[in-house]
């Protein structure tokens, strides 16, 4: 097994590029699908979800736009729950078809917070799409309608997530070894 250390903490193989890939693949039918005759926008919610952003706008063949913006809530390795920061966007997207895209959905409170900034803005829909949810970890009620993987309560790296800012630039996701 290849372990991987960053900063303190030592990581042990979670999920394969070949497994990643394959989930991108499927949310993006599904998108292409939900979405065909439509011109969604994009808004990737940086920094944590530029690889699975770019991966995902791969596989989609409707018309479409891409944005971002920052969103902010972890302090290490836990979530905060709190929104410290939203770079706000540039474009209208009063009424257009929205997809949040996600790295990982953990609290839920993150999202919940974004999504009640977005509804502010009048689109005509929003769906969240994020690679990693932990349903354990849920602290709301939230709609994630494109999920590549639900995984288990454990802090993950690799793939645009990090660790303190590290770690993000593997091809494969990580998880934090037990020991």
């Amino acid at each position: 097994m290849h372990y991987i250390t960053v900063h303190d903490k030592t990581f042990q193989p979670f999920l394969s590029e070949m497994e990643i890939q394959g989930a991108v693949r499927k949310i993006g039918k599904s998108l292409n699908q939900d979405y065909k005759g439509k011109q969604p926008l994009f808004i990737g919610v940086l920094n944590g979800a530029f690889m699975f952003c770019s991966d995902l706008l791969k596989t989609v063949d409707i018309p479409c736009e891409i944005t971002f913006v920052r969103l902010s809530s972890y302090d290490g390795m836990e979530s905060t729950g709190e929104v410290r920061s939203i770079i706000n966007l540039q474009e209208d997207i009063a009424g257009r078809d929205i997809i949040l895209v996600e790295d990982i959905v953990d609290s839920g409170l993150t999202m919940q917070k974004a999504l009640t900034y977005f509804e502010t803005l009048n689109p005509k829909s929003v769906a969240i799409a994020s690679l990693l949810v932990k349903p354990d970890c849920l602290k709301c009620e939230i709609d994630i309608k494109y999920c590549g993987f639900e995984i288990p309560e454990k802090f993950v790296v690799g793939y645009g997530l990090d660790y303190n800012g590290h770690g993000r630039n593997f091809k494969e996701i990580y998880q934090l070894r037990q020991e």
